[in-house]
């Protein structure tokens, strides 16, 4: 783009984006969102945290794709593994205030971000944790684990399982195929009790999306 972009554009791409996902523009803090946006743009000439820099595609894959999981968070307590730009924690922990959120990495400047996002958004509902997933015991479980980019579907469940509470969920953020990830899965020696693909409508998004929902069947 020529021009750039002001926060007051960016606001209105995210509130029709956001109306496109059936979602209602009033019950989101819209210019909290355009604040992320800037902060990780400021960091990014620097930290280099995400590849999407172009504002308008922030708007798509960063802010819209992590909305549209919203309808699919279970309980008060979630916890975004190999969370990088604060993606899709951030934008959740922002949506969703009445939830408690853990944001993992293992690296340190995706963790300095976090904390300076967390200060800077005034997120008393999020907490940065910088370490290996499979090493981490938490005091109290989780009702929601999601990752975006964690790699493959066996891997996530297997790095993750001893983090869900009994009924809670784990969500993967994929692209649209999945078949082949899913029956390595569902053969593997300790697989979920049940597996469920959500098709994602990413307004503005032309690649296939989808949400891989794995748990523990309720007893």
């Amino acid at each position: 783009m020529s021009d750039p972009v002001t926060a007051g554009q960016l606001a209105e791409r995210i509130s029709a984006g956001i109306e496109a996902l059936g979602q209602q523009p009033a019950q989101h803090p819209i210019g909290r969102y355009v604040s992320f946006l800037q902060l990780l743009t400021q960091w990014n000439k620097t930290y280099n945290l995400t590849g999407v820099r172009d504002p308008e595609q922030m708007v798509l894959y960063l802010v819209l794709d992590s909305l549209a999981v919203l309808p699919y968070l279970r309980g008060d307590h979630g916890l975004d593994v190999g969370t990088g730009a604060g993606v899709p924690g951030l934008i959740l922990a922002l949506a969703r205030p009445d939830m408690r959120w853990v944001l993992l990495d293992s690296r340190q400047k995706k963790t300095r971000f976090i904390t300076q996002a967390i200060m800077e958004l005034r997120l008393p509902n999020v907490e940065t944790v910088r370490a290996r997933v499979e090493e981490y015991r938490p005091a109290v479980l989780f009702t929601t684990v999601i990752t975006r980019a964690f790699g493959s579907l066996g891997k996530f469940y297997e790095s993750t399982k001893h983090l869900i509470e009994p009924e809670g969920i784990l969500l993967a953020m994929k692209g649209g195929d999945v078949a082949g990830e899913i029956e390595e899965l569902k053969e593997a020696k300790d697989a979920p009790d049940f597996v469920q693909i959500h098709k994602l409508d990413v307004p503005g998004v032309e690649k296939d999306r989808c949400l891989v929902e794995m748990g523990i069947a309720k007893m």
